[in-house]
């Protein structure tokens, strides 16, 4: 579920429509929750379904941990690809605000988390634009990520977050906030990591 301050609009002819924030939503706030509305397709299943709706599905959907592709039933599935994203995740199911995203501004994340197949020619306009967003820059840039998801995570306790209830992993957040646990790399949510690598 997408943060509640947001609204579907159109943003131009080479990326269409994204969603931009309608109030202030400031650094460290939940943006995005994957919530039991969220429809989750294996693999198999997209195959199945045919051409037309795999290629719909490849174009609004994401892939998680375990490969498969998940449909957010919201706006969510309008966020826009960004090289200097307004939104990151660690290793969680949601995104948080990694900088005070203001009134009319996209919140949008970088696609290369979300366990891309193949590569696109990017138009974010960020002065970084990498050019082309590929599947293997989660390799290069996964510690940048977090050290940037790291400097927003502590506000998490300190900023409004209507999204909370629907958050899954609190006792992990609230470990994390406490300085129990470390907070959780955005590599948890590359697809296969867990099962490849033994230990953390």
């Amino acid at each position: 579920m997408i943060h509640p301050d947001t609204e579907l609009r159109f943003v131009h002819r080479e990326i269409g429509f994204g969603v931009v924030a309608t109030r202030l939503i400031p650094k460290g706030t939940i943006t995005w929750v994957q919530d039991d509305l969220d429809q989750v397709f294996p693999p198999s299943r997209v195959k199945s379904l045919g051409a037309v709706y795999e290629a719909t599905l490849r174009k609004y959907t994401f892939v998680n941990s375990r490969g498969e592709y998940i449909l957010c039933w919201d706006l969510a599935r309008y966020v826009n690809h960004s090289c200097n994203p307004s939104c990151l995740s660690g290793g969680y199911n949601f995104e948080v605000a990694v900088r005070d995203i203001h009134p009319g501004e996209e919140l949008t994340d970088d696609y290369a988390t979300l366990n891309l197949e193949g590569s696109f020619a990017c138009y974010c306009g960020a002065r970084q634009c990498r050019g082309t967003v590929r599947e293997e820059d989660i390799y290069a840039c996964s510690d940048q990520w977090d050290a940037i998801v790291g400097e927003a995570f502590p506000l998490i306790g300190t900023t409004p977050q209507p999204l909370w209830p629907l958050v899954a992993e609190k006792d992990a957040v609230q470990a994390a906030l406490s300085g129990q646990n470390g907070i959780a790399s955005c590599k948890l949510n590359l697809r296969g990591y867990q099962q490849n690598v033994p230990s953390l």
